[in-house]
C-alpha cells in the first residue's frame, strides 16, 4: 500500500475545515479533487474516514480520528524534512509549535524564547495558548507537539516530564485586612468571597489546595482570564489563588493587587512538559524540550524572582 502525502494533505485539510469545499479553497484545488482523494484513501484502507452531512460538511468517524492524528504527525515530519533537505542531518532548524497554558506562557516563555532563538536562530518557535482541556487535546490530536502546562489530568497516552514546582499564592486587594501580613492561612479567608480563575480542569487542581487546608471557598465568580481576575481582586470583589505571579502588581485597569504566600501545608503546582512521546519527537522539538527543561531547572534571575516571590 502506497499512501501519498497528497492524499493525506487533502484528507487532513477536510478534517480541519469540516467542509470539502472549504478545504479545496484553502488548498487551491478543485472540490472534486478533494472528494476523490477522500474516496481513494477510504477505498485503500477499507474504512470510512468521514460521515457526510448533506449541505452541512463532514465529521470524522472514530477510525478517521485515529487516522488524522497519525497523518498530522507524518505531515509535520515531511514538512520538516522538506525544509531541511539542503542540509540533511542538521537538527538545529525547523518550526516547533508549543502549546502553553496562558499564565505560564506570559511569565516564562518570552525570555526563554528569546534566549533559545539566539542560540538556535534557524528554529522558529510558535506559541499556541489554550486552557488545560484544549491544550491536552491538541497534544493528543497532534496539533501541537509539545505542551507546557500543569501536570494535572494528563492522559496516560502522553509522556510527562515535570520541569518545576511552584507554590500556590493568595491574591488580595491592597486594602484587605491581611494585605500587610507576611503570609495568609486559607482559614483566614473562609468567609471571604473568592474569584476562581481557570477552566474546569484547573479548578479541580486548585481545589486540591483548599482540600489540603480543610477549607471550602465561597466562590463568587469563575473567571477564565487571568487579568480579569486580577482586576476584580484589585477592586475588592474577592480574593483568588493562583501560581506564576507576574512581576507587576498593577492590573490592566490600574488597580493594584497584593500577593501573599499560603501559610498552610498545601501541595505545590507541578509544571510539566507533555508530549506524545520521545520516540515521536522531531529533532528540533526534542532540542527545545531539553532547552526548556534546562532553563527552568536553573532559572534566569527574572524567572527565579517570580518563582521565589511566593516562597
Amino acid at each position: 500500500m502506497n499512501i501519498s502525502l497528497r492524499l493525506l494533505r487533502y484528507v487532513t485539510a477536510a478534517a480541519d475545515s469540516g467542509n470539502v469545499t472549504e478545504a479545496a479553497r484553502k488548498l487551491q484545488v478543485s472540490q472534486p479533487s478533494v472528494s476523490a482523494a477522500i474516496a481513494e484513501l477510504e477505498q485503500m484502507l477499507g474504512i470510512a474516514i468521514f460521515v457526510r452531512h448533506h449541505a452541512k460538511g463532514v465529521t470524522l468517524t472514530p477510525a478517521g480520528q485515529k487516522l488524522i492524528v497519525e497523518a498530522r504527525l507524518l505531515l509535520k515530519h515531511a514538512d520538516e524534512f522538506s525544509k531541511s533537505a539542503e542540509s540533511l542531518g542538521d537538527t538545529e532548524r525547523g518550526e516547533v509549535t508549543v502549546g502553553c497554558f496562558p499564565t505560564l506562557a506570559a511569565c516564562y516563555m518570552p525570555a526563554i524564547m528569546t534566549d533559545f532563538s539566539k542560540r538556535y536562530p534557524l528554529i522558529q518557535l510558535r506559541l499556541a495558548e489554550g486552557d488545560q482541556e484544549r491544550l491536552l487535546a491538541d497534544v493528543v490530536n497532534g496539533r501541537v507537539e509539545l505542551g507546557f502546562t500543569f501536570n494535572y489530568a494528563v492522559p496516560s497516552t502522553l509522556e510527562t516530564t515535570v520541569l518545576m514546582k511552584l507554590p500556590f499564592v493568595v491574591c488580595l486587594p491592597p486594602d484587605h485586612r491581611l494585605a500587610k501580613a507576611p503570609d495568609v492561612s486559607l482559614h483566614d479567608l473562609k468567609d471571604d468571597p473568592m474569584i476562581f480563575f481557570g477552566d474546569q480542569l484547573i479548578a479541580g487542581y486548585i481545589m486540591r489546595v483548599f482540600d489540603a487546608a480543610g477549607v471550602s471557598p465561597i466562590v463568587r465568580q469563575r473567571i477564565a482570564t487571568f487579568e480579569v481576575m486580577r482586576g476584580l481582586v484589585a477592586r475588592g470583589h474577592g480574593y483568588s489563588v493562583h501560581v506564576a505571579t507576574p512581576s507587576s502588581s498593577t492590573a490592566y485597569d490600574g488597580g493594584k493587587v497584593v500577593v501573599k504566600p499560603i501559610r498552610d501545608t498545601v501541595p505545590k503546582a507541578e509544571i510539566a512538559c507533555v508530549a506524545l512521546g520521545a520516540q515521536s519527537m522531531r529533532p528540533a522539538v526534542r532540542l527545545f524540550a531539553e532547552y526548556l527543561a534546562a532553563s527552568l531547572s536553573q532559572p534566569a534571575d527574572e524567572h527565579r524572582a517570580m518563582a521565589e516571590a511566593a516562597e
